[in-house]
C-alpha cells in the first residue's frame, strides 16, 4: 500500500507523477533526453543501463518496465533483457555496451566505486566521452527514479502483458506527454 494516496489505479511512477505535476514535467523531460534524444547509444541500449541499474536497486516497477521497452526496442527479444539483467558480462550485447554496464553498476553503488581502469575499457571498447558521460547520468538518475518509486511503496502490477504494453508507448511515445489526472485541490488542501 502506498505511502502516501494517490489517484487510483496508477502504477509505479505514474501515479506520483499525477500526483505532483509540477515535479514529473522535468523528470520526464529528463528521462526523454537520456533515453530517446540524440546519441550514438540506441534507445535500446539506453533503456538497458536503466533497466541494469533498476534491477541493481531491486526496483521491480522500472526494471519491468524498462526491460520491456528495452526488449520492444529489439524486436521484442525478452531473453536479451533477461540475460542483462543477470550478467550482462555474459549477454549477447557488444563489449562497449558491457564496459559500460560495467560503469552504470559502479554508479549505482557509488560514484566513487567509478575508477580509471573502468573508463579506459569503456574508451578501449569505442565509448565517446559523451556516452560515458550519459551512461553515467542515466545510472544516477535511474537511482533517484528507483529510490522515487520505492520509497513512496508505489504499486506494481505483477501482469507481464501489461508491462509489454506500457514498455511499447514509452519505446513508441517516449515520456513527456501531459498528466492525464492533476492531484486533486482537496489533496492539496491536506498535505499543507
Amino acid at each position: 500500500m502506498p505511502h502516501i494516496q494517490f489517484p487510483e489505479g496508477l502504477p509505479g511512477i505514474v501515479g506520483p507523477f499525477a500526483f505532483r505535476p509540477e515535479t514529473a514535467k522535468p523528470m520526464r523531460a529528463l528521462a526523454e533526453i537520456l533515453l530517446r534524444g540524440p546519441s550514438t547509444l540506441s534507445p535500446g541500449e539506453r533503456e538497458l543501463i536503466a533497466t541494469c541499474v533498476s534491477t541493481q536497486n531491486d526496483c521491480y516497477f522500472c526494471q519491468t518496465s524498462h526491460g520491456a521497452a528495452a526488449a520492444h526496442h529489439f524486436g521484442g527479444n525478452e531473453q536479451l533483457v533477461s540475460d542483462v539483467k543477470q550478467n550482462f558480462e555474459t549477454a549477447a550485447i557488444s563489449n562497449k555496451l558491457k564496459a559500460l554496464l560495467a560503469i552504470a553498476v559502479k554508479v549505482q553503488q557509488s560514484g566513487k566505486k567509478v575508477l580509471p581502469a573502468d573508463i579506459e575499457r569503456a574508451r578501449h571498447e569505442g565509448a565517446s566521452d559523451i556516452e560515458i558521460h550519459d551512461t553515467v547520468l542515466i545510472a544516477a538518475a535511474f537511482c533517484m527514479y528507483n529510490r522515487y518509486v520505492d520509497g513512496l511503496a508505489t504499486w506494481a502490477p505483477q501482469d507481464p502483458a501489461l508491462y509489454r504494453q506500457m514498455g511499447a508507448q514509452m519505446a513508441e511515445q517516449g515520456y513527456i506527454r501531459e498528466e492525464a489526472r492533476p492531484r486533486a485541490a482537496g489533496a492539496a488542501a491536506r498535505n499543507e
